[in-house]
């Protein structure tokens, strides 16, 4: 029985590499985003329009945008982190981009340099002059089930937060485990609470996951059996964010893939040429990637 379509929104281009050391080209990025359209991904992270002082992997984002395809922009998303990041993107021709609000006021000081209340104020700021600009955006609601630096996030903590990102009306809010914390239970809860907050709102519910503790794909599916339907995913399982310690790891996207086809979901996904890009990476790499389904191959194996 066919079950409702799932969107991955890839981001191996930008959350993937951010905490590599292994330096990525432009031209390695631009290469590994034409692999991702060519296996049929549309909604793609393409670059970062933050600081290169502190995230030097980023620091070629006008760079990788001259160089896509013009098709590549109907589903390619920039991250920004404050207004000077929109300024650059909207000398871009970028037509989505996603902004991040931390829930905790340490982890806020450490990835943006500013408390929460100070961060939403930019958000509002972000997303009305956004969308002016004709830009879709969309907000990431990031430590949404426990922060590295104070621990446990509560319900009420992350509801908070989702209330007045939910004021400003984005197209889209994504909540995210960004140190991969969480297990299906806590998924379950926090999208039903979520969902209620929203509820009547022209606003759609993302995921993202990270794998730290091996439980990532187990909260996607939890997501998607509460109506999730767009879940962020990157290649090979790469990634992390660098101002959060042993946040290793994004959901690999060929696993997740995997796992929802076989579940009876609708992709719109050609699984078997993610497999060349995956391997791009993997060579590019000092070691292997952690994403498994590369490794074991299709089942049941291509004819």
């Amino acid at each position: 029985m066919s079950q409702q379509p799932i969107e991955i929104v890839e981001v191996s281009p930008r959350d993937g590499l951010q905490n590599e050391a292994t330096a990525f080209s432009t031209e390695d990025k631009v290469a590994l985003i034409e692999g991702c359209l060519s296996a049929g991904l549309r909604r793609i992270e393409v670059c970062s329009f933050v600081n290169p002082k502190r995230v030097p992997q980023m620091a070629d984002a006008e760079a990788v945008l001259a160089h896509l395809r013009p098709e590549a922009f109907d589903g390619a998303i920039g991250l920004v982190l404050n207004e000077r990041g929109l300024d650059r993107a909207l000398a871009t021709p970028l037509e989505e981009i996603n902004y991040v609000v931390v829930v905790t006021e340490t982890f806020s000081q450490k990835n943006q340099g500013m408390s929460v209340e100070a961060n939403l104020s930019v958000a509002r700021a972000v997303t009305r002059r956004a969308k002016e600009a004709g830009l879709r955006t969309s907000i990431t609601i990031s430590a949404a089930f426990g922060c590295p630096y104070e621990g446990e996030v509560s319900v009420d903590q992350l509801y908070k937060v989702i209330r007045q990102v939910a004021d400003m009306e984005p197209f889209e809010i994504a909540i995210a485990d960004t140190i991969g914390v969480a297990v299906p239970r806590d998924v379950h809860e926090r999208i039903t609470g979520a969902q209620q907050i929203i509820d009547g709102r022209p606003i759609k519910l993302r995921c993202h996951f990270h794998n730290t503790r091996n439980t990532g794909l187990a909260n996607a599916m939890a997501a998607v059996e509460e109506g999730i339907t767009t879940l962020d995913a990157s290649l090979g399982g790469i990634g992390g964010c660098p101002f959060a310690p042993n946040a290793t790891g994004n959901i690999p996207t060929e696993d997740l893939a995997y796992m929802l086809d076989r579940s009876g979901y609708e992709l719109n996904l050609n699984l078997a040429a993610l497999f060349p890009v995956v391997d791009l990476l993997s060579h590019k790499l000092p070691k292997p990637v952690p994403g498994l389904l590369t490794r074991a191959g299709l089942f049941p194996p291509p004819a």
